[in-house]
């Protein structure tokens, strides 16, 4: 979600102090990563509350969506944000599995319009395997949407991003109470 470039990230910072911990036990989430771009701050051109999710089962991300689970606060304090939405296609651990996320990077990339996107996926899938080996990554994640067929990677680190050219983003807090639910094998 995108803010004003005079918002005070102060208050998105006492936000996630003060409440961030209330989905470290909610059923069905895989993990939240409490995502924040600020302005000036590693070369970030906006200020942007952005939160990722990853959810273990369809059942959990409803009940927080439209269940009176936790959406409504989000509504409540900035008005309804758009809620992007991908397909799972797979998820690995890093060699900093075990560490605190300070860090993270989103990359994306379009498939070639009308092509079949299988090839695609599984070089995205190649990608992911070796990009999970390198030093440093906590978790990596792979998804497509399949609306604008885009594929979306999604990585945690442990401190500091390489400099990639990819979307970073400061993680505020991580809720990961099923993590260790998600499969860490392509989804089919």
């Amino acid at each position: 979600m995108a803010l004003p470039a005079d918002y005070d990230m102060k208050i998105i910072r006492h936000r996630v102090a003060t409440r961030g911990t209330a989905l470290d036990a909610f059923p069905g989430l895989g993990f939240k990563a409490f995502l924040i771009r600020e302005r000036g701050v590693g070369g970030s051109p906006v200020n942007q509350y952005a939160p990722f999710y990853l959810w273990a089962d369809t059942g959990g991300m409803n009940r927080f969506l439209w269940g009176g689970a936790g959406f409504g606060g989000i509504v409540e304090d900035f008005g309804r944000p758009e809620v992007r939405h991908w397909t799972g296609v797979a998820l690995e651990r890093g060699p900093a599995h075990a560490a605190v996320p300070r860090s993270a990077t989103r990359r994306t990339e379009p498939i070639a319009a009308g092509a079949d996107p299988a090839p695609a996926v599984e070089r995205a899938l190649a990608g992911l395997r070796e990009r999970a080996r390198a030093e440093g990554v906590h978790t990596i994640a792979l998804a497509v949407d399949p609306r604008s067929w885009e594929l979306v990677r999604f990585t945690l680190w442990e401190d500091g991003v390489p400099d990639t050219g990819e979307t970073a983003y400061e993680v505020l807090h991580l809720s990961a109470p099923h993590l260790g639910d998600l499969e860490a094998a392509p989804r089919w």
